[in-house]
């Protein structure tokens, strides 16, 4: 490959390995995927070697790719660690990443008032992708959700914090409620039932409610929880309502629990972090502030 790295190129394998998508890569960078697809041919061609296995609809690294998509990632974390020094800017960014239900319904209500007690620290969100895999945490800080004694060895070489507990509860507009009113269960089976990811939640759900047998007339799945709550809100069906994420909605009045029975996960949110982050730096702030959120949520609830 001579003595001159392409860093284009490689910083496009970066995007690609961490997003396992060419059109995702692209996107964040602002190009074509015909770009990114031919910067990363060039990459193999010129290393002699194959990084990822093209499959119809996806990309997935191979054993090389992995190696090399790991090294990328903390040597352009680095690199961009070392541009804001040189900068010496006043101003400390932290990036986090979070998911879009947690972002928009937990994290940007609070944002004032992580503003108001560092105005130092320029915190950028980025849209989270889940971490899989180590390596694919790029930004400082990430909210993931998931059961830490699932994930061994895939989170390892990361710092772990359970940061947040939820719940689940049924949900539904008041007017879908209001124009067909709801007393027991079994009446769950008049409406359209909107289901997140998949149809596991809700057949727990109705096993800890003592109707395990029960069949749903109508489902609609979604593969995002935000979507889900939306359609809720909009009267399309009931959900599953996640909380506390969308206790604003029920305080609001625009969701109502038809039922009282909760599900409590082995799941939760987690907060990620790189193992170099050092205490009292702008991104230990932003991780302390994190747990002061939802150490005051939970003992809200608990009061």
């Amino acid at each position: 490959m001579g003595t001159r790295l392409p860093l284009n190129a490689l910083r496009a394998f970066e995007a690609a390995a961490r997003l396992l998508s060419f059109k995702a890569a692209a996107n964040e960078l602002g190009i074509t995927p015909a770009s990114v697809s031919n910067q990363i041919r060039k990459l193999e061609r010129d290393s002699n070697c194959q990084l990822f296995v093209r499959k119809a609809r996806q990309v997935e690294l191979t054993p090389a790719g992995l190696a090399l998509a790991k090294t990328t990632a903390a040597a352009l974390r680095d690199l961009r660690e070392a541009m804001e020094k040189l900068g010496a800017r006043r101003r400390k960014k932290v990036v986090l990443g979070v998911g879009p239900i947690f972002g928009t319904r937990w994290l940007i209500p609070r944002l004032q008032s992580f503003i108001a007690a560092h105005p130092d620290i320029e915190l950028t969100l980025e849209q989270g992708q889940r971490i899989s895999k180590s390596q694919r945490l790029a930004t400082d800080l990430a909210i993931d959700w998931g059961d830490a004694s699932q994930y061994t060895g895939d989170w390892s070489g990361l710092q772990t914090l359970r940061l947040l507990e939820i719940f689940y509860l049924p949900v539904a507009s008041p007017a879908l409620l209001n124009a067909s009113p709801m007393e027991k269960v079994a009446d769950l089976t008049r409406f359209p039932i909107i289901h997140q990811q998949d149809k596991s939640v809700w057949e727990t759900w109705l096993a800890s409610a003592g109707a395990g047998n029960l069949q749903f007339a109508k489902n609609i799945v979604m593969a995002d929880s935000n979507m889900a709550m939306q359609a809720a809100i909009d009267g399309q069906g009931i959900a599953l309502g996640v909380f506390p994420l969308i206790e604003t909605e029920i305080s609001a009045g625009t969701l109502v629990c038809p039922f009282t029975a909760r599900l409590q996960p082995a799941q939760a949110y987690y907060l990620l972090a790189n193992e170099a982050i050092a205490p009292g730096s702008a991104a230990d702030a932003v991780r302390q502030w994190l747990v002061a959120q939802a150490a005051a949520v939970s003992t809200a609830r608990a009061a």
